[in-house]
C-alpha cells in the first residue's frame, strides 16, 4: 500500500508570531574583561568582545517571577543557539519564567578560562540587576546549560564565589550564585577519561589544555560544596560525545555534600537532543523538569507549608496502603503526596485550597482473592464532584475521608 504524506502549513497571524527578542551587551561599554584586540569582528557570533544577553520576558499573564540564564552548548567552540537557546527560552516562557539566553565568549575565538566563568557570573548578576524592570524575584534566578553550556552552568553553581573578574559597576555587588541549576547532558569532568577533549582544549587553551592541575580546577565534580544550589540533571545513556559518567560523577558529588538533586538518565538518545519534540519518551525529561521546578518552589514567590493529618476509609475499611495527593488551585505551588498507612496520613502541604487525588489498596484488611487498587478524585463512583480541601495555615487540619468503590 502506498502512503502519501501531506504537510499542511499553518498560517500564523502577526499577533501570534514570535517577535525577535531584544538583545543587550552583558558588560558596559569599554569595561569588558579579557577583551580581544579590535581586529576581532565585534558582530561575529560567539566571537564578540562584548557577550550578549537575549531577553525572553515571560508573558505578563503567566509571569511568576522566576528567571533563568540559558547557556547553549557547542564545546566552547560554537553556540547551539536555536535548540539549546531560543527553544529553551520559549519553553520557560510558557511556564511563566523569564529567560535570558547568554551568548558567552568561546575558546575557538581565542577566549579561554576564566573568561567564560566571568561571562556567566555577569549574566546572573545582570538579571538580578534588572530584576525590577523584568518583574524578576532575585531569590529565584537559576541557570540551565547544555553540553559545554552545562559545564558552564555547573561552574556557575560551584564557583560562584570565585572572583573571575574585577567589578565594573554596581551589578557586580550582587550575588552570582544561581538559586537552581539544570544540567543537560553536561560536560563535567576535565580531568578524567570521561572528559570531553574538545571542550577542555577550547576552555583552557592550547597552552594549558594538558596541565592536570588546571584541568582539575575546572572539573566541576571536584568543586561541589554544601553551598551548591539544587540541581536537576538530564542525560542519555547512548551519548558517546559526553558519556553519562560525567552526570553520574556530579550527582554523586551532590549527594556527598547533601545538595538536593534529581537525575534522569534515558537509555536512548545521542548527544545534543535538546527538547527533542516528537519523541514521546525522551521528550518527557522536560515534564520532569517542570515538576521539579514547581515542587522545589521555584514557580511561586511565597510558599507556606501547612500541617495536615487525617484518616482514610475505603468501603468501610481503613486503607492499608495508599497515597493522598494535594493538588493546589494555584498551579505554581508544589504538588504534595502523603503516604497512607493503616488508615492514617500526616505531613505538610504547600497549599490551602485545591483538590485531592486518592490511590489505595485495602487487600491487607479484607484478605480477598484480588487486590483492589483504585485511583480517584471523587468520593464514590456515583459522584462526579472532585474532593476539595481547604486548610487553615495555623491549624493541624484533621481530615476524615470516606471513599466508596461500589456504586449504591
Amino acid at each position: 500500500m502506498k502512503l502519501n504524506c501531506v504537510l499542511i502549513a499553518l498560517v500564523v497571524t502577526p499577533a501570534a508570531a514570535f517577535s525577535k527578542p531584544p538583545v543587550f551587551p552583558a558588560w558596559p561599554e569599554g569595561k569588558t574583561p579579557y577583551a580581544r584586540p579590535a581586529e576581532v569582528n565585534p558582530e561575529e557570533e560567539g566571537g564578540t568582545a562584548r557577550p550578549k544577553i537575549y531577553v525572553y520576558e515571560a508573558p505578563t499573564k503567566k509571569k511568576n517571577g522566576a528567571a533563568v540564564v540559558v547557556c547553549p552548548g557547542g564545546g566552547y567552540g560554537g553556540l547551539a543557539a536555536d535548540h539549546e537557546g531560543h527553544q529553551i527560552a520559549q519553553w520557560f516562557n510558557d511556564r511563566g519564567v523569564s529567560a535570558f539566553v547568554l551568548h558567552y565568549r568561546l575558546g575557538s575565538k581565542g577566549y579561554h578560562f576564566p573568561t567564560q566563568l566571568a561571562d556567566v557570573q555577569r549574566g546572573i548578576r545582570w538579571v538580578r540587576g534588572h530584576a525590577e524592570e523584568y518583574g524578576v524575584d532575585e531569590s529565584r534566578v537559576g541557570v540551565i546549560g547544555f553540553s559545554a553550556g552545562g559545564h558552564l552552568a555547573s561552574m556557575a553553581a560551584t564557583k560562584f564565589s570565585e572572583k573571575a573578574y574585577d567589578p565594573v559597576d554596581d551589578f557586580d555587588s550582587l550575588s552570582a550564585r544561581p538559586d537552581f541549576a539544570v544540567l543537560c547532558y553536561p560536560v563535567i569532568s576535565m580531568s578524567t577519561e570521561f572528559g570531553h577533549g574538545g571542550s577542555r582544549r577550547n576552555l583552557l587553551g592550547p597552552e594549558a589544555a594538558d596541565d592536570p592541575e588546571k584541568a582539575k580546577h575546572v572539573s566541576s565534580e571536584l568543586n561541589v560544596s554544601a553551598e551548591t544550589p539544587p540541581v536537576f540533571i538530564f542525560q542519555t545513556g547512548e551519548d558517546k560525545a559526553v558519556p553519562a559518567e560525567n552526570a553520574v560523577l556530579f550527582y554523586l558529588a551532590l549527594r556527598k555534600h547533601g545538595v538536593p538533586a534529581e537525575m534522569h538518565i534515558y537509555q536512548p538518545g545521542v548527544h545534543g537532543v535538546g527538547l527533542f519534540h516528537g519523541d514521546p519518551v525522551l521528550s518527557s525529561w522536560a515534564g520532569h523538569l517542570n515538576d521539579w521546578l514547581r515542587d522545589g518552589g521555584f514557580f511561586a514567590a511565597k510558599i507556606e507549608n501547612v500541617p495536615v493529618k487525617g484518616e482514610v476509609m475505603l468501603d468501610g475499611h481503613p486503607v492499608s496502603w495508599g497515597s493522598i495527593t494535594f493538588l493546589p488551585d494555584n498551579p505554581n505551588l508544589p504538588v504534595k503526596t502523603l503516604r497512607i498507612r493503616k488508615g492514617n496520613f500526616s505531613g505538610d502541604v504547600a497549599a490551602t485550597t485545591g483538590r485531592l487525588r486518592f490511590a489505595a489498596s485495602i487487600w491487607e484488611e479484607t484478605n480477598e482473592d484480588t487486590d483492589r487498587v483504585i485511583t480517584t478524585e471523587s468520593l464514590s463512583p456515583d459522584s462526579k464532584e472532585p474532593v476539595k480541601f481547604s486548610l487553615q495555615p495555623d491549624a493541624t487540619n484533621p481530615l476524615s475521608l470516606e471513599f466508596e468503590l461500589k456504586s449504591r
